[in-house]
Formats: structure tokens, C-alpha cells, sequence
């Protein structure tokens, strides 16, 4: 059985066609449009490309950077698309199929998630978190092999645990929530921080920025870090150190074998991950006396998303 697996980014719409051992047959891209009705019909239009190509498509499962509800057929909100609010998107899209496909919705994170537990560094492991360290933190959670959504399909919004009191404010208008200590855009503000306190260090992140602080970009902190600069170490250090603290709060709830660490800013590998492992450890419950959660980066790519809405859409 084929199943179209549909991905829908800040920039891109990505689909795939996946055969029942998820291996992908074909696949296409086309940019993200703002409007719900645009979105829709780019999703049509890869669909009917995947028809040209194969006889059938009778399941179709979308990632969506968003809250789905527990149908998994309806956006409660997203923050990127500001009218899908109670939007009927399985709905939409199966009228424009003539309901000859079955559509089916997961947020976009728990798509990612699932991709890596059923190709990737997950394979294998019971009981899984992953955690996508990119603008935000996103977050996924298998438990004894299924995907786990809570009551309402609002499980796994683990960027928002509260990890410091009266902390920063967040986007989602709560304070100190972990994603506002552990993500692309928090490793720019240590790395600014750093600039200010130790301005005699900072002429390597300088000269990437164009000595302008404010124009500094991740990818300009991780190329620093990678050549061995001292500030942009100590801005993975700090980021490292929350992603450590709360992969530990979350240890102290699910207890699970494996996390697995995706997203872009991982792409320095052990810069990263070894601050993220020494503190996770250092803040883990009863640490000497149990057995401690392998931290291992994504192995399946930029296509995990696309495969995970493929392969939920089948089994729901």
C-alpha cells in the first residue's frame, strides 16, 4: 500500500510517497504559501503528481507545525499560520480529494519523532523522547512503542516545561520555559551575552557578524564554535547545560532508554552533546543508582518528517 506523506514547513511543502516498509518511491517541493487555501491546494498538487505516478493513494498522513487536536484531523492553533485556528485541515483536504484519500494530521515535532523511532537513531528502543533543538524546542514521545499524544493530542510540548521561575518570557506567554535556554535562538543570546562580558574574545563571532551584534546568527556561532572559538564554546556550553537539565526533568517522569537530540543546531555533533550528557547526568535523580538514557543526534534526516506522517497515517 502507497501512503503520501506530506510535510509542511516554514518554507517548504515536501511530500513523499512511501511504500508499508516506508521507503520512499518519489518525492517533491514545492514553498510554503501563508494562506490556508494556498497550503491546501499545494498539498492537492502533490498529490495529483503522485497519482501520475501510482495507481492509488488511499492514505495521506501531514506534519504540521502546530497543535493538533486528538482527532488528529483538525489544527487547534499554530503559530505560524495564523487562520488555522479550529481548521478543519483533514476535512479540507479530503473534500478536494473527492474522499478518495483518508488524511491524517500529527504536529510536526511527533511526526519528526516518529520518523527517527521507526528508521532512525530511535530504531529499537522502547521507550524514546526526541527533542529537535532548532528556533524552538520541539519535542516527541514514544512509550512501549506508540507514539504518545496525552488526552487531548497535546502531549510532548516538552519546550515549555517551566525550568526556571520567574525566568524569561517565552513566546507562548508563559516564563522560563526550557525551549527560552535551549535553542537556536538561545544560543544567539548566549553568544551576545558573551560578546558584551568578554568583548577582548569576541573577534572571531565579530568578524562573522560584520561586527554588528545584533545581526549574529546561529549558523555564524556554530561555525565559530567548529574552529574552536572560546565565546561560541561557551554559548553550546550554556545551551548544552539546559538541554542536560531538561532532559533530567524529563527522565524523572518517563525514564526512557534513548533520547534522541535532531534539529539544526546539532549539526556540531559532541560540541554539543557531551555538555548535554555531562549535565543530564549531573541532574538525573538518583544518578549512581540507575542506568542512564543513551543521547544519541537524528540519523534520519530531513526526510523523518515525511516518513513519520506517512507511517502513523497507516496505523491510525
Amino acid at each position: 500500500m502507497y501512503t503520501l506523506g506530506i510535510d509542511i514547513g516554514g518554507t517548504k511543502i515536501a511530500g513523499a510517497v512511501c511504500d508499508e516498509n516506508d521507503k520512499i518511491l518519489s518525492q517533491w517541493r514545492v514553498p510554503t504559501p501563508t494562506d490556508p487555501d494556498e497550503i491546501n491546494e499545494c498539498i492537492i498538487e502533490i498529490y495529483n503528481e503522485a497519482l501520475k505516478l501510482h495507481d492509488e493513494i488511499p492514505t495521506m498522513g501531514i506534519s504540521a507545525a502546530g497543535n493538533v487536536k486528538a482527532d488528529r484531523r483538525t489544527m487547534s492553533f499554530s503559530a505560524n499560520i495564523a487562520k488555522w485556528i479550529d481548521y478543519p485541515l483533514a476535512d479540507r483536504i479530503e473534500e478536494m480529494t473527492d474522499h478518495k484519500c483518508k488524511v491524517v494530521v500529527e504536529n510536526d515535532a511527533n511526526c519528526a519523532g516518529w520518523g527517527e523511532y521507526v528508521l532512525g537513531a530511535g530504531r529499537g528502543s522502547h521507550n524514546m523522547v526526541m527533542l529537535t533543538v532548532g528556533t524552538g524546542l520541539g519535542g516527541a514521545i514514544v512509550i512501549n512503542g506508540e507514539l504518545y499524544r496525552g488526552s487531548f493530542g497535546m502531549a510532548a510540548e516538552l519546550g515549555h516545561l517551566p525550568m526556571v521561575s520567574d525566568g524569561d518570557f517565552c513566546g507562548c506567554g508563559l516564563r522560563g520555559c526550557a525551549e527560552r535556554y535551549t535553542s537556536g535562538n538561545a544560543l544567539e543570546r548566549f553568544a551576545r551575552a558573551g560578546i558584551r562580558r568578554m568583548p577582548q574574545k569576541a573577534d572571531r563571532l565579530l568578524e562573522l557578524c560584520g561586527g554588528d551584534v545584533h545581526a549574529l546568527e546561529g549558523k555564524m556561532v556554530s561555525q565559530a564554535a567548529q574552529e574552536g572559538d572560546e565565546l561560541a564554546l561557551y554559548a553550546f556550553g550554556k545551551i548544552g547545560e539546559w538541554l542536560g537539565r531538561t532532559m533530567a526533568a524529563i527522565a524523572a517522569v518517563i525514564d526512557p532508554d534513548v533520547f534522541v537530540i535532531g534539529g539544526g543546531v546539532v549539526s556540531v555533533g559532541d560540541i554539543l552533546l557531551e555538555p548535554a550528557r555531562y549535565n543530564y547526568v549531573r541532574f538525573l535523580q538518583a544518578a549512581a543508582y540507575r542506568e542512564h538514557a543513551q543521547i544519541l543526534p537524528a540519523t534520519a534526516g530531513g526526510d523523518a518528517g515525511m516518513i513519520g506522517a506517512a507511517d502513523l497515517a497507516l496505523h491510525v
